[in-house]
């Protein structure tokens, strides 16, 4: 007989059904709540309070999983688009694209904790030949993500950023913010940044301070206003990570952007980034890590109130871009310190200056802030920070333990639903445009 299924025309397709279990709509509110909650389970009992829909905590876990697998091989097949595009299209606007006026990049990590320790990060493609571009910047070897003991591991974070701003002829705030010489609030704040600045002394050092607690008046800066954000996260490793984010500016145009700026820490796996694929873009250290490097090394080995008197000269020549000058005094101090011996602590203030003096040395080319502001680019990474603390608050944890290929799909789908544009509404469209009706059976083993 022939089979009753054939007699009717199939309607999963104008339905957008993929045959499985919960409606379109429903998987979507599952893979929110799976997203948006601190856990499977939080976003469980969210879905039974607020929108009557007993789901199991494993039931969100394997749905969202599921979803966020589709957009990590979506997301996978657009860099490789973007990878086989020839060279001069890749570091140019694509075709129907209105380039931003202002656009900027910026990178850093994250953490997470990884269980299945001897698994290959997030399952990388296999490797690619190297591209023909890929002498000098392009061929430089990446620092590979160390493999500690235990379970934490580093997650790749980038955002990219239209912003706006106006550009000066003169710089529009040539001496340095109060907030930057607040005394109440640059100790704790280098203390975030660096594990070498030390809790200030109680007593007499503290009442020194008193007078100078409160900062002066003064010209406050007006960063760039940002227009629009994306955010991209991966557990890839940087080789890997780095095509991601750059076929996303690509997408966005910013390749042809009329100015265009990549701000990141001292970390080289970032300027490795930033010279093979925005090779064009403004490089600008962070304004904060420098501080926080520039605290460390005022205040090593003084007393409070004489360390904060050095540090407010250091950072009003490193806001107006003076970089010599501190690098100079440095050098002086450093004279008079004498150079660190072997098996010094980290924290002596030996090891501190010199550790400054170096990483300041390297990184004075990408210090030019009074330039930067005269340009209206951004001089600080504040917003990737929180870009980062944002992925965090759902993929780390003590009791959070991922598998590679889990923690990937999370990524994923949590830096979608970070970034505007509704990233994830045009993905549902076009899932249930391509939806066929037929189930997907796995092949016998």
């Amino acid at each position: 007989m022939t089979a009753a299924g054939g007699l009717f025309s199939p309607q999963s397709r104008s339905l957008g059904l993929d045959q499985t279990e919960a409606s379109p709509a429903v998987q979507q509110q599952i893979t929110y709540a799976g997203t948006v909650s601190r856990s499977f389970a939080e976003g469980s009992e969210l879905l039974d309070r607020l929108a009557d829909l007993p789901v199991s905590a494993k039931q969100v876990e394997r749905i969202t999983r599921r979803i966020g697998a589709e957009r990590v091989r979506e997301r996978d097949a657009a860099v490789a688009a973007y990878q086989a595009l020839p060279l001069a299209e890749r570091f140019a606007a694509p075709a129907g694209v209105t380039p931003p006026d202002l656009a900027v990049v910026m990178a850093d990590g994250g953490r997470l904790q990884i269980l299945n320790r001897t698994e290959p990060a997030a399952a990388d493609p296999p490797a690619r030949p190297a591209p023909a571009d890929a002498a000098g910047p392009a061929a430089e070897a990446w620092d590979e993500d160390p493999t500690p003991p235990g379970h934490w591991r580093e997650d790749k974070v980038g955002l990219l950023l239209t912003m706006h701003s106006a550009v000066s002829a003169t710089d529009p705030c040539p001496d340095i913010p109060p907030a930057f010489v607040d005394a109440t609030r640059i100790p704790e704040l280098a203390r975030e940044l660096s594990r070498l600045v030390k809790e200030p002394a109680a007593g007499a050092a503290a009442d020194a301070l008193a007078a100078d607690a409160a900062p002066a008046e003064g010209a406050a800066y007006e960063p760039p206003r940002v227009g629009q954000r994306k955010v991209l996260a991966s557990r890839r490793r940087w080789p890997t990570f780095a095509p991601v984010l750059a076929a996303a500016a690509w997408a966005w145009g910013f390749q042809g952007a009329a100015r265009k700026a990549f701000v990141g820490d001292g970390s080289e796996n970032h300027w490795r980034l930033q010279r093979r694929f925005f090779g064009s873009f403004v490089a600008i250290l962070d304004f904060i890590h420098a501080l926080s490097y520039v605290y460390a090394a005022a205040t090593a080995g003084r007393p409070r109130a004489a360390g904060w008197a050095c540090y407010r000269e250091w950072i009003g020549w490193v806001w107006q871009g003076q970089v010599a000058q501190v690098l100079a005094a440095l050098r002086q101090r450093q004279a008079e310190l004498g150079p660190p011996e072997e098996g010094e602590p980290e924290a002596s203030p030996r090891r501190v200056v010199a550790r400054t003096l170096t990483y300041l040395g390297n990184q004075q080319g990408k210090m030019r802030y009074d330039e930067y502001r005269r340009q209206g680019l951004p001089i600080t990474s504040s917003l990737m920070e929180s870009a980062v603390k944002q992925v965090n608050r759902r993929v780390k944890g003590t009791e959070k333990f991922w598998s590679e290929d889990g923690a990937e799909a999370l990524l994923q789908l949590r830096a979608d639903q970070l970034s505007d544009g509704q990233v994830l509404e045009a993905f549902w469209q076009r899932r249930q445009e391509a939806a066929t009706g037929q189930r997907r059976y796995r092949p016998a083993a």
